[in-house]
């Protein structure tokens, strides 16, 4: 298993159209019954913000193959104020994960 973090900020304007790529992407995963990934998405009080936290089986990341999270993807560096850092996290404890 592997986990990985991006963080990003989102321009104040651009807000809105992300959330709405973002829950894009989660529609899809439960359409297609994505398995073998944990994935959430988390909006920090500053409210422009943003951290996805995957964690999966396979070594590329079902997520990242979806249409909507492809169409998410094509124009965040337009939407950010900072641009996405991604961090692959080392797990040095879980319980029940963050279900």
């Amino acid at each position: 298993m592997r986990t990985v973090m991006v963080s990003y900020t989102l321009k104040p304007d651009c807000v809105q159209e992300s959330e709405a790529l973002i829950a894009q992407v989660f529609e899809q995963l439960a359409r297609e019954k994505t398995r073998g990934v944990h994935y959430q998405v988390f909006r920090l009080p500053d409210g422009v913000s943003l951290v996805h936290l995957a964690t999966c089986e396979a070594e590329v990341n079902p997520v990242t193959l979806l249409d909507a999270h492809k169409r998410y993807t094509a124009g965040i560096r337009e939407r950010c104020a900072e641009p996405p850092v991604n961090h692959r996290l080392q797990v040095l404890g879980d319980y029940d994960s963050l279900a």
